[in-house]
């Protein structure tokens, strides 16, 4: 019932809503701004023009007029927010939330009911119940609003902006909570589109790779036309209402190996590979392109698509993996190295105190400037990747990956296949992870049993991963 303890939290969001938030100190209750004559101290809209919002929204939101309707109405609206300043763009919320949500006391009592059912019948009665209250002319708002044309983008861009937000500005928590719930519906996998971008795709959408590429700056038109070459892919989902803007899109190399450089994949002298030989896909970059859609989850399900869209293109593609980054390994050792160079036997912390100066998270880190001059076997790079192994291979946190792309990928089914020393060289590489990547390999027939796993708060990992832990 887990699903249903997570369903009544978020009601308590609504709820909030209904009630009205906290006040700024610099401004009125909304209620006394509507009532009143004049502006108040920084208050952005005046009584009168937030009437005047107030009636425009109520019939944008208004349920006897048909959606295309609404929808002309809500174009209008959408044009003045284009034109507001952030200060307005505030009050647009209030108003959303304080006098377009549900009945709070009606809620109230459709949640005490459904906490005091006693058996399945009452509960199910309960339920419906429950959703009956939730229902709110604030819904219809939002949803008339997707009407338009790029009404779909307006409301994601809104949901970014309210996700910029302080997190000491909890008033709009309803407006907030209420957009990710109409996105979890509206962006449902089942509703969206995976498609190929390549080098002849329209400029506008291949622009787009530029500007949102998260994890591998796309520095040139050259670079970019070495990521979209004839031994690359790259695939990214749209949905229909923003058919220009991948949500997501993912990058993939097809080779004869596993990838453990983003040199060579970056390379853009370099010839295409041979696709004959291609046995390996290495996924080595997948961005999210709209904050807005945070916590609407679809990386995994791109990641399957793509893997079943590529074996039946490339039937000879045996394994899927990744070449990922490793963005919170520095951190984490700056702030737990310390305990795991302590486990180090005698033999190895002389051998560190020697090559690093001392046996201390300082010392390691220093010598860690230049990775790719240190040798395999050099005491430095040894004790830093026996830290990377143990960061990815046993620590957790409330039985979680600590790392946020080891959660991706292990959350999805994958296992913590190999480090590569020296991998990532750039300055962003350096700073994150002293030029450490790791390959996360999807091995499709145990998936699920990794996933299993990781339930039970144990990450997979690779025998040469395993010892690596050992140190």
């Amino acid at each position: 019932m887990g699903w249903a303890a997570d369903w009544i939290e978020q009601t308590k969001l609504w709820a909030r809503g209904a009630e009205g938030g906290k006040a700024d100190e610099q401004q009125r209750p909304l209620a006394q701004r509507l009532d009143a004559t004049l502006r108040r101290g920084q208050e952005a809209l005046s009584p009168r023009e937030l009437r005047r919002l107030l009636q425009d929204m109520q019939q944008v939101a208004d349920a006897s007029l048909s959606d295309v309707e609404g929808g002309r109405y809500a174009q209008l609206l959408m044009d003045w927010y284009a034109k507001a300043d952030a200060p307005a763009h505030k009050d647009f919320w209030l108003l959303a939330i304080e006098q377009f949500g549900p009945d709070a006391k009606a809620l109230q009592a459709a949640r005490e009911r459904y906490d005091k059912a006693e058996s399945d019948v009452e509960r199910s009665e309960a339920e419906m119940a429950l959703r009956r209250a939730l229902i709110s002319s604030r819904t219809r708002l939002l949803q008339r609003f997707a009407q338009p044309q790029g009404g779909m983008g307006f409301l994601v861009d809104m949901r970014a902006e309210l996700l910029a937000l302080p997190k000491a500005e909890q008033r709009y928590v309803a407006l907030d909570a209420e957009l990710e719930h109409l996105f979890s519906n509206w962006f449902d996998v089942a509703l969206l589109e995976l498609r190929r971008l390549s080098w002849d795709s329209p400029a506008s959408l291949i622009e787009k790779l530029i500007q949102y590429e998260a994890v591998h700056d796309i520095r040139s038109w050259a670079d970019l036309k070495n990521r979209l070459d004839s031994d690359r892919r790259c695939y990214g989902f749209f949905h229909p209402r923003m058919p220009n803007v991948p949500l997501i899109f993912v990058e993939v190399a097809l080779l004869d190996k596993m990838a453990g450089s983003m040199a060579p994949l970056l390379d853009e002298t370099a010839a295409a590979a041979d696709l004959s030989k291609a046995n390996t896909a290495i996924f080595y970059s997948i961005s999210n392109t709209q904050t807005g859609l945070k916590g609407v989850s679809f990386g995994d399900s791109l990641i399957k698509h793509v893997v079943e869209t590529l074996t039946q293109e490339f039937p000879k593609l045996k394994q899927f993996a990744t070449l990922s980054p490793i963005p919170g390994l520095r951190n984490w050792i700056s702030k737990n190295g310390e305990a795991l160079l302590a486990g180090l036997d005698d033999k190895q912390k002389a051998a560190l105190e020697k090559a690093a100066g001392g046996v201390d998270v300082a010392h390691l880190l220093a010598a860690l400037e230049a990775p790719d001059s240190l040798n395999e076997k050099s005491p430095v790079r040894q004790a830093a990747m026996f830290c990377a192994a143990r960061y990815l291979g046993r620590e957790t946190a409330k039985g979680r990956p600590l790392d946020a792309v080891a959660r991706f990928h292990l959350g999805n089914g994958a296992r913590v296949e190999r480090l590569n020393w020296a991998a990532d060289l750039s300055a962003k590489g350096l700073k994150q992870s002293m030029g450490l990547m790791v390959n996360y390999l999807y091995d499709l027939k145990r998936l699920d049993k990794h996933r299993s796993l990781l339930a039970q708060g144990k990450i997979a990992v690779s025998s040469e991963i395993e010892s690596l832990c050992k140190g």
